[in-house]
């Protein structure tokens, strides 16, 4: 089971275990075949690349399937199931109110105890393989106080989530004591320009942190490069001077294995033409 392969990983000997971002099949391809051995679908990557729209619950179930919910119990049920039948090894749920904002920003709003445990124990009743992980994420720290994330994790993994996920931890040792007080795998986002430093893969080990996600880095470097090709062609009527910062053509389709659906295509109208 897929689940069972994630934590393979994540209990693994390579701890922590980077999980990379991506925002569509092709970043996903990429990071594959670079040795990524997991990743990550960003809401908000998907939200700003496929919406151009900001990570403000834009995002529907077609477009992402899960963030803070998606609503009711029966809501969150469906999607379980929809997200489990299409491969995904976890998920993570939020305890942000349904209108919710980015990790990073400020003005969160989270809703009680008791209806994200509700959500959690939806999430777990409604999954078919037990493998399937269930991760808690919780902004407590920036909307509430460290006290309280801390009780928040308690209740959540009460609740019957596999992994746990704080946010914006801003300390090492909010990570430390946090896996020294409880069993269940820590992940830290660790994700440019916001109010977690970004620490080394070494210091959150040192730390007891199980996973590190790093969830927009690829995007924010594609779309700077983007931003400059653009600019490039403007100012200048041409592409010459920045060609050798592009993927070529034939590097594109090695990676798309064009090749070989080329030829099974002409394969195809050979017998049949």
């Amino acid at each position: 089971m897929i689940g069972n392969l994630f934590r393979d990983l994540v209990n693994g000997g390579d701890s922590p275990l980077s999980i990379l971002g991506t925002v569509n099949a092709y970043s996903a391809l990429l990071a594959k075949k670079s040795g990524v051995k997991a990743i990550y679908l960003s809401g908000s990557g998907v939200s700003a690349s496929s919406l151009g729209l900001p990570d403000l619950g834009f995002n529907t179930l077609e477009d992402v399937l899960i963030d803070t919910g998606f609503g009711s119990i029966k809501s969150i049920q469906r999607t379980i199931k929809l997200i489990e039948k299409s491969g995904v090894a976890a998920i993570h749920i939020e305890d942000q109110v349904d209108e919710k904002r980015c990790g990073h920003r400020p003005n969160k709003k989270l809703v009680s105890i008791s209806k994200m445990k509700d959500r959690i124990k939806a999430a777990v009743d409604a999954r078919e393989d037990e493998s399937f992980v269930i991760m808690a994420r919780s902004d407590a720290l920036a909307v509430e106080n460290e006290k309280m994330l801390y009780e928040r994790l308690e209740s959540y993994i009460e609740a019957g989530a596999d992994m746990i996920f704080p946010e914006a931890l801003t300390k090492l040792s909010q990570y430390k004591y946090i896996s020294k007080n409880f069993s269940s795998p820590l992940l830290a986002n660790i994700t440019e320009f916001g109010k977690t430093p970004l620490f080394t893969k070494n210091e959150l080990k040192n730390v007891g942190v199980s996973m590190i996600l790093y969830p927009l880095s690829a995007f924010r470097a594609m779309s700077s490069s983007a931003e400059r090709v653009y600019s490039e062609i403007i100012k200048e009527g041409s592409q010459k001077k920045i060609i050798n910062q592009m993927q070529t053509r034939n590097e594109l389709y090695d990676y798309l294995s064009y090749y070989d659906y080329e030829n099974e295509i002409d394969k195809i109208v050979k017998n049949n033409y």
